[in-house]
């Protein structure tokens, strides 16, 4: 009999990835989406489309009894709009009621699922230099660091059910589909790319299938548990990204933007993005995790390649 997976944020970068990556590894998937027709589409071959509204657990309670697991990646997209007051508010709720409710019904359930594995971000340690950070390093002090820290402090409390619990703290995922990379690769193409802020802050990167590996990998192994760092193993600052991006594209990559100018276009959101986290990814080398991109210039060679 295959085991059930309740995926949420499945149509996203990163879920739509894990959902083909499940389909693969013969898991029947359960897909939780706002608008299940549209996922059906987009998502062939799920067990289930679900409707997914966070704040209305009893259309969905039902679903949880008897899952193997649960993979947690829905919210307020980071790179939507500008932050302002309500947009952070949306933000915060979408990951900590959505989470508090799913171990709410966790707890409610008579066969409670083994793992659940919940989305983080690499933005939980908040601006640190250049101090290394392995799963141990203290969660920081700034809006996006609350908001991953309060968001794993609810999905850790599946504990108390004897449910394994794994939030994935993601760096800044390099996929040619979405997200920030496309757009960086775009100021290159046309002359003017370069590194963000100083330089010289440290940039937690990860390659898309690396990200997958890694969420089926904590699904999978009885050893990823508590805060996991998602980022690849070679650590290089802003400035050495900029530089080997230039050359990967055959592009320069000295037109900086500056600090002020990032923070005048972007806001509050934009000093998250310039913070320096030089992050470890400690627990997947400890526990045998095979990077398939481990080195920087791999992984921009393939992103090139598919381009």
């Amino acid at each position: 009999m295959k085991k059930e997976v309740i995926l949420t944020g499945a149509t996203g970068l990163i879920g739509s990835k894990i959902f083909t990556a499940l389909n693969e590894k013969g898991y029947s998937v359960k897909v939780f989406s706002r608008n299940p027709r549209e996922a059906g589409t987009k998502l062939i071959g799920a067990e289930k489309y679900v409707y997914w509204d966070y704040t209305q657990p009893e259309t969905w309670r039902n679903e949880i009894d008897g899952v193997y697991g649960i993979i947690h990646l829905a919210g307020a997209n980071l790179f939507a709009q500008r932050w302002t007051k309500k947009y952070k508010q949306e933000i915060i709720d979408s990951r900590v009621i959505s989470s508090n409710n799913i171990v709410n019904e966790i707890g409610e359930s008579s066969n409670k699922p083994v793992v659940f594995v919940c989305a983080s971000g690499i933005g939980y340690y908040g601006d640190k230099g250049e101090k290394k950070l392995n799963e141990d390093a203290a969660a920081g002090n700034d809006y996006l660091a609350k908001v991953c820290a309060n968001w794993e402090s609810e999905a850790f409390k599946a504990r108390k059910f004897n449910v394994r619990v794994a939030t994935i703290r993601t760096g800044v995922v390099l996929s040619n589909d979405d997200g920030t990379f496309p757009l960086m690769q775009k100021a290159f193409r046309f002359f003017v790319g370069g590194a963000l802020g100083s330089g010289k802050q440290y940039f937690p990167w990860i390659h898309i299938d690396d990200v997958v590996n890694i969420y089926l990998f904590a699904l999978e192994n009885e050893l990823m548990r508590d805060g996991i760092n998602a980022v690849a193993p070679e650590d290089v600052t802003m400035n050495q990204f900029a530089n080997k991006m230039g050359k990967s594209l055959n592009r320069p990559s000295f037109f900086k933007v500056p600090k002020l100018g990032i923070n005048i276009a972007l806001g509050e959101f934009g000093k998250s993005i310039i913070m320096s986290q030089r992050a470890v990814p400690e627990k997947l080398l400890k526990s045998g995790f095979k990077f398939k991109y481990d080195n920087l210039n791999a992984a921009l060679e393939n992103l090139g390649q598919c381009s």
